[in-house]
């Protein structure tokens, strides 16, 4: 698909491929100077280098090249299975676990271990994805719901649109906050200067989060977050927006955070309407022993 894009005059002598990469929704800027190499980008008609400096009124016109097709194979990986009838799995994803391939993590995923696990998983997101009704980040634990046909997948999409399914997570966060509940209505998109990075922006689509300390430490705060909505890295967003980032996290969290293999966020708590007998089902799962751990360390500093 051909895309075209005018340069605006706050936009001018900004880098091409840097300007191209905050505009483009999924793909980085070593992807686009790719493109570039490959001629699938022009600017007033005629091919450019990546370092071209854009001028006002510079119309760029691109076509993204066809992805390369994953080849997404059934691994014998071991599953945290928490519920499982013929229509749907619960899943208590391990913290490090990649949800589903992609071009950098072709091995390993929750994919991969649900394809070899099961006989059947829903389509609605293509061969890539299969089974997947939503994700948690690769070093986020916890529950998530695996749909194993298509109606099933379609229900669970209408009840997550609807706010209708109830997740919850658990989150250490820098700094001690005051409030006992709050609530966080701020707009998510990509981040215009880094485009692996999300960001509060105008522009952004409406992310809402809901949060409840638990306890108050020296310097830190645990707390529990209700999702409203489903952006991506929504809580880690959202918690560094409000000035209290979350531990470990090496995308948002502090430049001086705890080196934990990534962020201490936990999803514990999932609730929903089962698609096929209409019963409510609530599940709720213990954060991995590390967090733990790290709250015990937290109680000490007292």
């Amino acid at each position: 698909m051909t895309q075209k894009y005018s340069v605006t005059e706050t936009e001018a002598n900004i880098r091409i491929d840097k300007l191209l990469s905050g505009i483009t929704a999924d793909a980085s800027r070593s992807e686009i100077q790719s493109w570039m190499a490959d001629g699938y980008v022009h600017v007033n008609d005629r091919p450019v280098k990546a370092n071209y400096k854009c001028q006002n009124g510079d119309v760029i016109e691109w076509t993204v090249p066809e992805p390369d097709t994953l080849n997404v194979v059934p691994e014998n990986i071991p599953l945290s299975i928490i519920y499982e009838d013929s229509d749907l799995m619960v899943i208590n994803k391990p913290k490090g676990m990649v949800v589903h391939p992609s071009a950098g993590h072709q091995h390993g995923t929750l994919v991969n271990a649900l394809l070899y696990h099961c006989d059947s998983l829903s389509l609605v997101n293509g061969e890539e994805r299969p089974g997947i009704v939503h994700r948690i980040d690769k070093d986020t634990s916890g529950l998530l719901v695996v749909a194993k046909n298509d109606q099933t997948h379609t229900i669970l999409a209408e009840q997550l649109a609807a706010k209708d399914i109830d997740r919850r997570y658990e989150a250490i966060v820098h700094g001690v906050i005051e409030h006992e509940t709050g609530m966080i209505d701020a707009p998510i998109g990509r981040d215009r200067n880094d485009r692996k990075k999300m960001g509060v922006g105008e522009n952004g689509k409406a992310a809402v989060t809901h949060f409840r300390v638990l306890t108050r430490y020296k310097n830190f705060t645990h707390v529990e977050c209700q999702l409203e909505t489903g952006r991506t890295h929504q809580i880690r967003v959202h918690m560094k927006y409000i000035g209290f980032p979350v531990v470990g996290d090496p995308k948002y969290g502090q430049r001086k955070t705890m080196a934990i293999g990534g962020q201490a966020l936990h999803a514990k708590f999932l609730s929903f309407t089962h698609p096929e007998t209409g019963e409510q089902l609530h599940f709720e799962q213990e954060a991995p022993s590390y967090f733990y751990e790290l709250l015990a360390q937290f109680e000490k500093m007292h």
